[in-house]
């Protein structure tokens, strides 16, 4: 049969294909004109009543969430004017779920070009990302303006690639200072070392180990990722297509130290950051480094203490830890497991490090208890990356066109205020799914949670940085028995055992604090002072009112990736994919304090807790 038109379900189906666009185009459109006429309250209206607007510096030179509809018309009468943004526009077409349309946008501003992630419901803007991807004027080079690397011709390119890497590699930080002074050179160091060497801003990475990569090395032998690969990429340059899922602590290393090298990023090893001020006067920091034995003196506009997602570590002074004959360390110093087999090893502590080093405890022959003090959230490694990995970072995401780069904005768009409600159903899928996993767990005495309010381990991270375990094995030692489990507090060491509460005593050869690590701003007490320490406050954190992440609602890290109350002064941390993707808009501030761009901060957080 000849068609000589368009049926009517033809009709219903070309307009529903076509109308997450136009409802998306529309929106832009009337947005852009509300912000080009300054026009705060059309603007506003546009979101809304519960509404979310998360800004990575685009708009705020901050690391920003504001609420609602009020939210929105502070922020733009704040910053409105000066940011002069244009241009919104989506990359590709939006995508209809349940009444939320979703779409990647692009925008620039006065200074910059963005990129963000827009949900539109009937109300209006229920979230928008904006993030800032480059400053006008100063672009990467790559693509068509990437370096040449050499000049043609007689008499030019004289000297080479090696005798100018030579050269910087002998005057930084002597006859010239770096703008910026990165203190630790594990993947939080190197991933802005390298954001800052493609963005030309002078930077040294300051490191004390020997090695790039020895953060990773030096760990116990069994260490591996528990994060997957496709979460892991480093910028610039994604781990290769046959790189395990999980990497081995020793091949992450080798990564770390060769992606040190090939990103030409400046790295002092064997160097210890022994102090520092910051020079009011000179508006400048004075960083004393001991350089394998050599006291040098940096002067650099801006500090970053890149020491990694948590501070120092907490070792609890129990009563007769000075009379215990056996061995004892922070699992921070682990060596691994051969020197203790056959001993008697207590593991107090019942979270990621604990886990794994029982684990591999009891391979080589210890006799291994694990002291839990408190409950412990813990899930199957497979369910964590079918379920709550496997749209974003995964192979089946890849499959279906989800890069990298617009995972990290998938990722981010999502308010840290309604995370929990997305979060909670999928946990609530994997209790059901692993239900006689956890039921032998439980009967074997491990006290487990799901989370104060049920949304698991991502939640847990964001807020406390701990109390999780991602399960590769050592929760099946636990739920048999081969790893014995003592619950309660410890009150005191003897010569040869641990004491509990109860009065039950645990012999020990070797006793392993597993007891995690205190607050960023510890290193920052250390090497400077505890006045600074206490001007800027805690870090990490989002004011949720759960334990160990005090209130009031902050809505970000406590201190990330952000201006601080001290100027010059920065945090920079996380897993690897914080490191990827907040690298970016740290070096960003910094680039632009470099090139006195105007930086106006808005929303500069308070502090409410000193550590």
């Amino acid at each position: 049969m000849t068609r000589t038109g368009p049926t009517e379900l033809d009709e219903t189906t070309a307009r529903n294909d076509v109308d997450p666009q136009r409802r998306v185009d529309a929106w832009l459109a009337e947005f852009e004109s509300a912000l080009a006429a300054r026009d705060v309250r059309r603007a506003c209206e546009m979101f809304a009543v519960d509404s979310y607007w998360r800004d990575l510096i685009a708009f705020t030179w901050n690391i920003k969430t504001v609420e609602g509809r009020e939210g929105v018309a502070d922020m733009l009468t704040a910053r409105l004017a000066d940011t002069a943004p244009s241009g919104f526009r989506t990359t590709e077409a939006p995508q209809e779920s349940e009444g939320v349309v979703t779409a990647f946008v692009e925008f620039e501003t006065a200074r910059g070009r963005g990129c963000g992630h827009l949900r539109l419901t009937e109300e209006g803007a229920w979230t928008l990302l904006t993030t800032l991807y480059e400053l006008k004027g100063f672009e990467e080079a790559t693509g068509n303006r990437r370096p040449k690397g050499t000049e043609h011709g007689p008499g030019v390119g004289s000297t080479s690639w090696g005798e100018r890497r030579a050269e910087e590699q002998a005057t930084l930080g002597y006859t010239h200072q770096p703008h910026v002074v990165v203190v630790g050179g594990g993947q939080a160091g190197i991933t802005l070392g390298a954001r800052l060497r493609q963005l030309g801003v002078p930077a040294l990475v300051v490191e004390r180990n020997a090695r790039a990569g020895d953060s990773w090395r030096n760990r116990y032998k069994t260490l591996c990722l528990h994060d997957p690969v496709w979460y892991d990429h480093l910028p610039y340059i994604p781990f290769p297509e046959n790189w395990p899922v999980f990497a081995p602590k020793d091949k992450m290393g080798d990564w770390l130290e060769m992606y040190t090298r090939v990103m030409e990023i400046p790295y002092w090893t064997s160097s210890t950051c022994t102090s520092a001020y910051y020079d009011e006067r000179a508006q400048e920091w004075v960083v004393h480094v001991d350089r394998d034995g050599e006291r040098v003196t940096l002067r650099p506009r801006h500090l970053v203490l890149a020491t990694g997602v948590s501070g120092k570590p907490n070792v609890p002074e129990f009563p007769g830890r000075d009379r215990f004959a056996g061995e004892q360390h922070h699992s921070s110093e682990h060596p691994g497991p051969e020197e203790y087999a056959g001993k008697r090893a207590v593991v107090i502590g019942s979270n990621n490090s604990a886990h794994d080093i029982c684990g591999a405890l009891w391979e080589v022959g210890a006799d291994v208890t694990m002291v839990q003090r408190s409950s412990t959230h813990v899930v199957k490694s497979d369910s964590l990356m079918e379920l709550g990995l496997g749209d974003l970072y995964s192979e089946r995401a890849i499959a279906a066109g989800m890069t990298t780069h617009k995972a990290d904005l998938t990722f981010a768009s999502m308010p840290y205020r309604i995370m929990p409600d997305f979060q909670i159903p999928i946990y609530r899928e994997i209790a059901e799914r692993d239900a006689d996993f956890y039921e032998r767990l439980e009967k074997a005495g491990f006290q487990h949670d799901w989370g104060e309010d049920g949304s698991g381990l991502f939640m847990k991270y964001l807020r406390r940085g701990s109390g999780y375990y991602i399960d590769v094995g050592a929760s099946e030692l636990v739920a048999n028995g081969d790893i014995r489990l003592a619950n309660g507090q410890v009150t005191e060491l003897t010569e040869d055992a641990v004491v509990l509460e109860d009065g039950r005593r645990l012999p020990a050869d070797l006793v392993v604090y597993a007891t995690g690590y205190g607050s960023m701003n510890g290193w920052a007490a250390e090497l400077i002072g505890q006045e600074v320490a206490d001007r800027v406050g805690k870090c990490w954190g989002l004011g949720s009112g759960t334990a160990k992440d005090p209130g009031p609602w902050e809505g970000e890290e406590r201190n990330m990736w952000k201006p601080t109350h001290q100027e010059g002064l920065w945090f920079h941390g996380g897993n690897l994919h914080q490191a990827r993707h907040y690298s970016l808009y740290l070096a960003l501030q910094l680039k632009a304090r470099y090139e006195n761009i105007p930086t106006p901060v808005y929303g500069m957080q308070e502090v409410h807790h000193l550590s």
